[in-house]
């Protein structure tokens, strides 16, 4: 992953873009309303894997036309082996933050970012430096205390992690600091004194789906199986699949209170084949017994 030459032999260059995603929608922490699913800004529109490999495939045949020279390049959307973070800050689009995302000092964290990795011997540009100074607010903020210290994750403890990356069950010590987050979290960028604001993009692809703006738990969870995997469909949100959705869903409505989500949980439907899976109703068993009585606990009641 350090050495480009291993992907792309005889490599010079690394073109790096920092796509802006951020929208006019609320922050996630100014969220009020107990019975909303939370969801990670980047997975509210289309895919970004997908449609930012198409609009790099796009630079790269104009390149190809432009140069006066021949070149072997690829290119890569999060996916590939490239430390996209590290090159990003080499290019100068920003540094890594102490929440271990790329910091644009104009343009927030925010970003959406990819890569072309090439043999044309291009002009490098200035290393973006560090700017996050005395600030801790991203550490302060975590619901998890997975970042351990500045710049350093433990992404077990992250919700992204235990909301995306988890396929099986979700730890019983880590549901009640989920909150009401179903996919991913934004609190560390939330918080950053670059985020205040940041600006915004207008690009239709990065606009939150009607049914994922601010949906209500009770809702997303009611949706047949067949409808929630048409919402989703070219979201990036297909990653957790839908037994994991249904999963963090019921974590989330354990830790709600909300009555409504409460009773959208104790129904069985056949169109919801999904919240079947043995591993889901553990979760709805949790939700409805075990993460009522820890969110009265935490009440004090």
């Amino acid at each position: 992953r350090a050495d480009v030459r291993a992907v792309v032999p005889g490599a010079r260059s690394v073109i790096v873009t920092g796509t802006v995603y951020n929208t006019d929608r609320p922050y996630s922490s100014e969220e009020t309303r107990p019975d909303v699913a939370l969801i990670s800004r980047y997975a509210w529109g289309d895919d970004y894997h997908d449609v930012l490999k198409t609009r790099l495939e796009g630079l790269l045949a104009w390149m190809r036309v432009e140069s006066s020279e021949p070149f072997e390049a690829r290119a890569y959307v999060d996916t590939g082996p490239v430390q996209e973070r590290v090159y990003a800050q080499y290019a100068g689009l920003g540094w890594i933050g102490k929440n271990t995302c790329l910091i644009n000092p104009e343009l927030g964290s925010w970003l959406f970012l990819s890569e072309i990795i090439c043999t044309l011997p291009l002009e490098p540009d200035t290393e973006g430096l560090e700017r996050c100074g005395t600030c801790t607010r991203c550490l302060e903020a975590c619901p998890t205390g997975a970042l351990v210290e500045p710049g350093v994750l433990d992404a077990t403890r992250c919700l992204s992690y235990l909301t995306i990356e988890i396929k099986g069950a979700i730890p019983a010590r880590d549901r009640t600091g989920l909150g009401t987050h179903v996919y991913g979290c934004d609190i560390c960028q939330d918080v950053c004194p670059y985020n205040q604001p940041a600006p915004q993009s207008e690009d239709a692809a990065w606009q939150p789906r009607p049914g994922l703006d601010s949906p209500k738990l009770g809702d997303l969870w009611r949706r047949p199986d067949a409808e929630l995997g048409t919402l989703l469909r070219g979201s990036a949100m297909t990653r957790a699949k839908l037994t994991g959705l249904r999963r963090n869903l019921a974590v989330a409505v354990g830790n709600s209170g909300d009555p409504d989500a409460s009773a959208a949980l104790a129904e069985r439907r056949p169109d919801r084949p999904s919240a079947d899976d043995e591993m889901v109703q553990e979760h709805v068993h949790w939700a409805l017994h075990a993460g009522q009585k820890a969110k009265i606990e935490g009440q004090g009641l």
